[in-house]
């Protein structure tokens, strides 16, 4: 009797000492995933970073990275078009995340060749580009995540968009000052958010953005224009400033609208808020 309690009691004392080891194991690993540190090179990157939970893992973002308002007190290694390999290298990181087209190769291979883990995706401007965005995130940086949360808040946005009768005709200017004024045609990231929120593009006679005419907006003639708050701003005066503006049907109605540039075409996990958003303002104009 004595020699079975001794057994039992061995059996549960190497049970307990098993689970204690899985658990620090499993601990460790948490450890290690918690304590990488990533420097972030794309706006969308940081906020999805930030929303899945491991913005403590952030050490450093370039310009682009606006969201949330806490992001700012990060270092900024550049903008992700012009940046330079030292700017990041000084950070120590880990990891380095950006998108591919947007990176200088030569820069790339720079860090690469420090030894610093490089990942980069190939972001798709859509609704679903976005989530597989968020899931290559989760699976190349091995966040311990398993719920779809962030997808789950995007479609409840994107379930709540009002389609219209006639879907009005939106031109997107993108402007830095009157010296900088281009407009985004098809296979735009503009020109997607236009549709999902309801919209039609005023132009779809070119693809990427070009220089704006006077004579190309009044042959689009849009219903309403839509820029980037900053944008709108640095014209002083958007309806006085663009050649052609006030023979359009957008012109003649003054009817404008304005958002964050990173919130409107980002596309990043907050892609379903900003369509809504502009799906309501849209409505506000087209359904008095």
């Amino acid at each position: 009797m004595k020699y079975k309690l001794f057994a039992v009691s061995v059996f549960i004392g190497l049970l307990f000492v098993s689970c204690q080891e899985k658990k620090s194991v499993k601990n460790e690993s948490n450890s290690n995933k918690k304590t990488i540190r990533i420097v972030s090179l794309n706006g969308a990157l940081s906020e999805i970073i930030y929303a899945l939970g491991y913005e403590s893992n952030l050490v450093a973002t370039d310009v682009t990275s606006n969201y949330p308002e806490s992001i700012h007190k990060l270092p900024k290694v550049g903008h992700n078009r012009s940046i330079q390999a030292e700017g990041i290298l000084a950070q120590n990181p880990d990891v380095v995340v950006g998108i591919q087209k947007e990176l200088n190769p030569k820069v790339i291979k720079q860090i690469k060749a420090s030894g610093i883990k490089v990942v980069l995706f190939n972001q798709e401007h859509s609704i679903e580009g976005t989530k597989k965005l968020i899931q290559g995130v989760k699976d190349s940086l091995n966040f311990d995540i398993e719920n779809d949360s962030l997808n789950i808040l995007i479609d409840q946005s994107i379930n709540k968009l009002e389609a219209f009768e006639q879907s009005p005709k939106v031109l997107f200017i993108y402007a830095r000052g009157a010296g900088t004024i281009l407009v985004a045609g098809k296979n735009t990231q503009m020109d997607q958010m236009i549709s999902i929120a309801g919209g039609k593009n005023a132009v779809d006679n070119f693809e990427s953005f070009k220089p704006l005419t006077a004579e190309a907006i009044v042959t689009a003639n849009p219903d309403v224009i839509l820029m980037f708050t900053t944008g709108a701003q640095s014209l002083n005066g958007v309806f006085d400033n663009v050649p052609g503006i006030l023979q359009t049907n957008a012109g003649k109605n003054k009817r404008i609208i304005t958002m964050d540039g990173q919130y409107l075409s980002g596309f990043g996990p907050r892609v379903g808020k900003a369509a809504l958003e502009l799906n309501e303002k849209l409505g506000e104009i087209f359904t008095k």
